[in-house]
């Protein structure tokens, strides 16, 4: 049974653009390869940590957005924290997906509400 997982991970802030991008697509394409559908990737940039990792006060934050069935999840956890590219990683299992995008949100939270009288 497929489920929709995200998964945030922090990449060293010392890496070239060209590195952060092998990066992102070495872990794309070992999604890819292990049955992970509706991948969607967002590089956030460069961003100040909350507090210090090994020493580095910033971070390039990258976030999947994927649909699977779970058993690739502990594989690529694994190859993360073998790396040296990786910092920290967080991977959720999401239960509710709206396909609402976050525009539909604004606007939907923007509309006044209608007072029906009794």
């Amino acid at each position: 049974m497929s489920q929709h997982y995200e998964m945030i991970f922090i990449l060293r802030p010392d890496l070239s653009e060209e590195q952060v991008n092998q990066a992102v697509s070495k872990y794309q394409d070992f999604l890819t390869e292990n049955n992970a559908t509706d991948l969607q990737t967002k590089i956030w940039g460069k961003r100040r940590l909350a507090y210090p990792i090994q020493k580095k006060v910033d971070g390039i934050y990258v976030q999947f957005n994927y649909q699977a069935d779970g058993s690739q999840i502990a594989p690529l956890e694994r190859m993360m924290r073998l790396g040296e590219d990786v910092m920290r990683y967080l991977t959720i299992k999401l239960d509710n997906v709206s396909s609402e995008t976050p525009e539909d949100e604004e606007e939907a939270a923007s509309e006044e509400p209608v007072a029906s009288e009794a």
